[in-house]
């Protein structure tokens, strides 16, 4: 089986995360990883989700989500020409004999150091998860203090969006009420 990829744009509104969740532990889908960030458009969210699975499975992933209220958008972009990162940060054990080697390591992989003690260096590194991964075998001889990764995301190169649906937009808001979605836009999504 193969990660399927997939962005959502959601209603930034309490419960929509969780709403999301138990719909994949409903029905048994299994995320490999979930990210959440704010869009460009005021009230809308954007959920990059990686789950394993075949082509079927894909389909009835987009389908369910769709299904969920909040849910305005849902774009499988694995097979579409688009730009995947991760994040990484790596809490390395050094000593003064091996630091100039670690940093040497990391900078080999154009990752950055953050964070320097006498006994550790914390590195950020971004990009594929390949390379992700290749940092941190190389690592792990030194010694992983701790490691957190963000998980992926994705968007579409050039310039169109992820969807050939149209742009997301928000109605003008009063600041500190809620954003309610054109409906001209809702409907059409």
């Amino acid at each position: 089986m193969a990660n399927h990829i997939f962005v959502a744009y959601v209603e930034d509104k309490p419960g929509v995360l969780n709403r999301v969740a138990s719909l994949f532990r409903r029905r048994a889908f299994n995320i490999e990883s979930l990210t959440v960030g704010h869009t460009e458009q005021l009230g809308v969210s954007r959920m990059t989700i990686v789950v394993d699975g075949d082509d079927l499975t894909a389909r009835r992933i987009e389908a369910n989500l769709y299904k969920l209220v909040n849910v305005l958008r849902v774009d499988d972009v694995t097979h579409q020409p688009s730009v995947v990162r991760d994040l990484a940060l790596i809490k390395v054990a050094v000593t003064s004999a091996n630091r100039t080697e670690v940093m040497q390591l990391a900078d080999v992989f154009r990752a950055r150091i953050v964070d320097v003690t006498n006994d550790s260096l914390v590195i950020e590194i971004t990009g594929v998860e390949d390379k992700i991964e290749g940092l941190i075998e190389v690592l792990r001889p030194f010694g992983i203090i701790e490691m957190v990764r963000t998980g992926l995301v994705a968007m579409s190169r050039g310039a169109s969006s992820v969807s050939p649906n149209p742009p997301l937009v928000a109605a003008a808001v009063p600041e500190g009420a809620p954003a309610q979605l054109d409906p001209a836009v809702a409907m059409s999504v």
